[in-house]
């Protein structure tokens, strides 16, 4: 078992940046592959963008790409998400994740271990 407690979310500005972090605590010793995905009021669950074990592979959605940096410390059991630019239709909660295996696959269903969420708002 893996437990993920997000931190960082809040509210800023349009044009604005946060940083969220997810700590990982329990069975750290899998190499696991990790993402975030985040959930827009009345929308469905969409894959924001996931890193490999070793942080040599990145993923990210569309509409993130250019803005948003994903990155890992495997020595502290951490990851990042660095948010720039952020536009009001970021606003979401996001969601930490992670999955038993090393491969960052882009589809909610691989993964398997996820946080309570932390609240991010970008007022226009």
């Amino acid at each position: 078992q893996v437990q993920l407690v997000e931190s960082g979310g809040g509210l800023v500005q349009a044009g604005g940046s946060l940083r969220l972090s997810c700590a990982a605590s329990g069975d750290t010793n899998s190499r696991s592959a990790m993402a975030w995905f985040r959930q827009a009021p009345g929308k469905e669950r969409e894959f924001v963008s996931s890193i490999n074990w070793s942080g040599g592979m990145k993923r990210y959605a569309d509409s993130v790409k250019g803005r948003f940096t994903i990155s890992r410390d495997n020595a502290k059991n951490m990851v990042i998400l660095q948010m720039n630019s952020l536009k009001p239709e970021d606003t979401a909660v996001y969601y930490c994740t992670a999955r038993a295996g090393t491969y960052a696959y882009t589809g909610e269903r691989d993964y398997t271990y996820w946080g309570q969420g932390t609240q991010v708002t970008v007022s226009s």
